[in-house]
């Protein structure tokens, strides 16, 4: 099997937070290269009276987490993910410098892997109805299917992930025609597109990565739903001005966790708030999370490693 090095340029204070947030997406295990280790843990005797001061000189002062992902058509989200993740982590008082935060992509260079990636992109079937199909391939749909055609370039959300098969099939099963939709962390807008063609009046798709939005619309207008999506580049709920019927959020579970509380605010009375991205072994806390904002009915999914949750925002 070839597999894929993500490696996370941070600091000693910051590589526990990145070690979790690989955690979060579902990636177990990850090497912390720390100049800092060695100075520490010389001693006169025992285990690291091998170390010398050649191996702290070789070491770069950067702290490098990496980890390891396997090299198949999942592979291309979890980058991405990955990306939108380190951007959110930029962006939170953490209360210590965390450095860096850049994402390197072992093996190739970003452009010539994703192209690679192409390759095994093939159309596949989402939640009950979809089929979603890459731009360069070509498919006979078959009565009844919905198709979403789809590149996702750089952007999360090519649909492979069980994360985004479980938001669709909440989503097919709770969006009515006329209702509104907001698709927060939209990446390739998959989600959103899929709630206008289930009958959404009104979807808003946001995203914190411009490179994301710009993707999204892209997709949008591909799919002929510029005049039902709009696409708004901003961190969760910034750019929201209005509540809507349903709010999706596939992204990681410590934001659900922030968020799930003002969330609230922009989900009509009755509505739903469907989130994933939810590692298993972090599921209880954001049922924690949601039940402490309130929410009630809480609908959990799980497939594979990961989990969604549709929580409903209370009528009175």
């Amino acid at each position: 099997m070839d597999w894929i090095t993500l490696t996370v340029r941070t600091t000693t204070e910051g590589a526990e937070a990145v070690s979790a947030m690989f955690m979060d997406l579902g990636i177990m295990g990850a090497l912390i290269e720390d100049k800092a280790d060695v100075a520490i843990n010389q001693r006169p005797t025992g285990f690291w009276d091998i170390l010398g001061d050649e191996l702290a000189e070789r070491m770069e002062d950067d702290v490098k987490v990496t980890a390891y992902i396997p090299a198949d058509d999942r592979s291309q989200d979890t980058v991405a993910h990955a990306r939108e993740a380190l951007a959110r982590l930029q962006r939170m008082d953490l209360g210590f410098d965390a450095g860096k935060l850049t994402l390197e992509v072992g093996g190739m260079d970003d452009e010539d892997w994703a192209e690679n990636w192409k390759r095994q992109y093939k159309p596949f079937r989402l939640g009950h109805t979809f089929v979603v199909k890459p731009t360069w391939e070509q498919f006979e749909p078959q009565p009844g299917d919905r198709v979403i055609e789809i590149d996702p370039g750089m952007a999360f959300g090519s649909g492979t992930h069980e994360t985004t098969g479980m938001c669709v099939a909440l989503l097919e099963e709770n969006v009515k025609p006329g209702m509104s939709v907001i698709d927060v962390g939209t990446g390739t807008g998959i989600l959103a597109i899929a709630a206008a063609r289930m009958g959404a009046a009104r979807v808003l798709a946001t995203d914190l990565d411009p490179m994301a939005t710009r993707v999204a619309a892209e997709n949008i207008a591909l799919n002929g739903l510029s005049d039902t999506i709009a696409v708004k580049t901003g961190d969760l709920l910034e750019t929201v001005t209005e509540a809507a019927d349903i709010m999706v959020a596939n992204i990681i579970a410590d934001v659900i966790c922030m968020m799930a509380a003002p969330a609230r605010t922009f989900i009509e009375p009755g509505g739903l708030f469907i989130c994933s991205g939810i590692a298993r072994e972090r599921k209880d806390e954001v049922i924690s999370a949601l039940n402490a904002a309130g929410y009630e009915d809480l609908d959990i999914r799980e497939k594979g490693e990961w989990a969604a949750i549709a929580a409903r925002n209370p009528r009175g």
